[in-house]
């Protein structure tokens, strides 16, 4: 049977599950949309950093690859914002671009890219576009290998207009095997450490959800009686927050990371970077005398992580080879935490009033996606995650991302509720996602945290003595009439007394929903991602 290059790759898309295609069209990917397949689904975006991180949700939600369709150099350059995030969070992307015919190419045409695999580096795991027609199909199937690869992560692959009626052949079957577990003699160093340590920590990392690994990890730290952390400004949660051993968030600055975990002589990192920092100190990275083990999939982040002795594997088997090894301890387990007071009901309306009532109202079943970096310490505090998959947010601090995510993972659940818990800053970068959630009947509720401002960088300037910092108040937005022109309903809240029968109705809607809650402007971290 003969086949066109666009017939193979609609082929090997179907078969590796990649039959839902989120894009914002342009002429140079027109040929490939030629008999488009009844079986795949085209997800109309905005804009490109709606499509991407759409995409990156979906994928998010169902585990596999998602494909992204963007148009040549304008495009692509439009959505690296969510590429960087992508990257970052280890999601698994895989992106074709349109590019101009190949007698153009040289000419430097209107609307062409130059150097075309090279724009979207460094954040990528794999850039190209074939030197020929017919090596399109095999060059997508190795994207899409590299792409579920641990660390997985976006992948790019640019293709020339005319390149889609060519001839090419298809791609045969292989089988993908992902998961690797560490040397033997390597775990049994880590397990001698823990067996043998007068008082361990375990810190968790991204990683930890990202392989389903969370199961695992409570059943180690309850044999170690370790108290557990969440590694600094992780972009997933992988340890339920109500479990009597859970600590909270590390804090991104080297020394009062270090004085969380004094008293510790064990110290084991699971998936995630050894250390994420935002705010230089000096300082020891660990406490002194302290032993630290770190597993991760990815070669690169072990190789340049500054202290400790690194284990390469993939979490779900390196944690499962250590169960094997470890003993169950009879050290006394740590106190549980002290809850926080509920606060007063009050107005104007604190933002910890806010996260009380989503805490309480929220659907038992709701993912969370989260995108409130001024308050982002106390609505872990208050509205703890506890099952796996339940949290997303970015691990990168760059903005944009969170609603079209929420978009995507709302596409790809099987009716539960996603409820966007976002700042009136953090929705303007990619607002456009909420036509998508309109036009898709996407289960999800918006909740603009409403601060009127960048109140993360007023924070950070305060901490360095700016204590006035232009262009970081907004003003002038009506979020729910911008909304309703989208096709998204919605409610203002200015009143604490409005904020239940808001959550209440919003939970309850069919398709996507907006509440804006204006609330007073007190960050409760010094430590947020940056605004830009």
């Amino acid at each position: 049977m003969k086949y066109t290059v666009r017939e193979a790759v609609f082929d090997f898309c179907r078969r590796t599950g990649m039959t839902t295609l989120f894009g914002n069209p342009g002429s140079t990917e027109l040929r490939m949309f030629r008999d488009f397949p009844e079986d795949f689904q085209y997800v109309l975006a905005l804009q490109e950093t709606v499509a991407v991180a759409a995409a990156a949700g979906h994928a998010l939600g169902t585990g596999r690859a998602a494909l992204v369709s963007l148009h040549s150099a304008g495009g692509v350059g439009h959505s690296l914002g969510a590429v960087f995030n992508a990257y970052r969070d280890r999601v698994p992307v895989v992106i074709l671009a349109g590019q101009q015919s190949r007698p153009m190419v040289q000419l430097r045409p209107f609307l062409g890219a130059d150097e075309p695999a090279s724009f979207p580096r460094p954040y990528v795991k794999y850039s190209r576009q074939p030197e020929r027609a017919e090596d399109v199909p095999a060059a997508l199937a190795e994207a899409y290998r590299i792409a579920m690869t641990p660390p997985r992560g976006p992948v790019f692959l640019s293709v020339p207009e005319d390149d889609w009626d060519a001839a090419a052949e298809p791609v045969p079957d292989r089988e993908l095997h992902t998961s690797f577990t560490a040397d033997p003699a390597a775990l049994r160093e880590v397990a001698d450490a823990l067996n043998t340590a007068r008082s361990p920590v375990i810190v968790v990392g991204p990683g930890v959800d990202d392989d389903n690994a969370q199961d695992l990890v409570v059943e180690l730290a309850e044999r170690t009686c370790a108290p557990v952390w969440i590694s600094p400004l992780s972009g997933r949660s992988g340890f339920p927050e109500d479990h009597r051993q859970f600590r909270g968030f590390l804090p991104p600055v080297r020394d009062q990371l270090a004085a969380r975990l004094e008293g510790h002589d064990v110290i084991l990192v699971l998936g995630a970077q050894v250390f994420s920092y935002h705010v230089h100190s000096e300082g020891r990275y660990v406490p002194e005398g302290a032993r630290l083990f770190h597993f991760d999939c990815d070669p690169a982040q072990t190789a340049w992580a500054p202290v400790g002795t690194s284990v390469l594997t993939t979490i779900r088997s390196g944690v499962g080879g250590l169960l094997e090894l470890v003993e169950r301890s009879e050290r006394p387990l740590p106190e549980p935490r002290a809850g926080l007071a509920v606060p007063q009901v009050t107005d104007p309306i604190p933002p910890e009033l806010l996260v009380e009532a989503l805490r309480e109202l929220m659907p038992p079943d709701a993912v969370v996606v989260e995108e409130i970096p001024s308050n982002r310490e106390m609505f872990h505090a208050r509205l703890p995650i506890t099952r796996p998959g339940g949290f997303l947010t970015t691990g990168s601090g760059a903005l944009g991302w969170g609603l079209p995510v929420a978009v995507g993972r709302a596409m790809a659940g099987s009716g539960e509720r996603v409820v966007c818990v976002i700042g009136d800053g953090s929705i303007m970068y990619s607002i456009q996602a909420l036509w998508t959630a309109a036009q898709q009947r996407a289960p999800m509720t918006v909740v603009v945290v409403n601060n009127h401002g960048y109140e993360a960088v007023k924070a950070l300037g305060r901490r360095i003595d700016l204590p006035v910092i232009p262009g970081t108040d907004i003003h002038g937005l009506d979020l729910v009439q911008v909304a309703q022109g989208m096709g998204v309903p919605g409610r203002t809240v200015t009143k604490a007394a409005d904020i239940e029968p808001a959550l209440l109705e919003g939970f309850g809607h069919e398709g996507p929903f907006l509440i804006d809650v204006s609330v007073t402007a007190h960050g409760s971290s010094a430590y947020a991602p940056e605004a830009h």
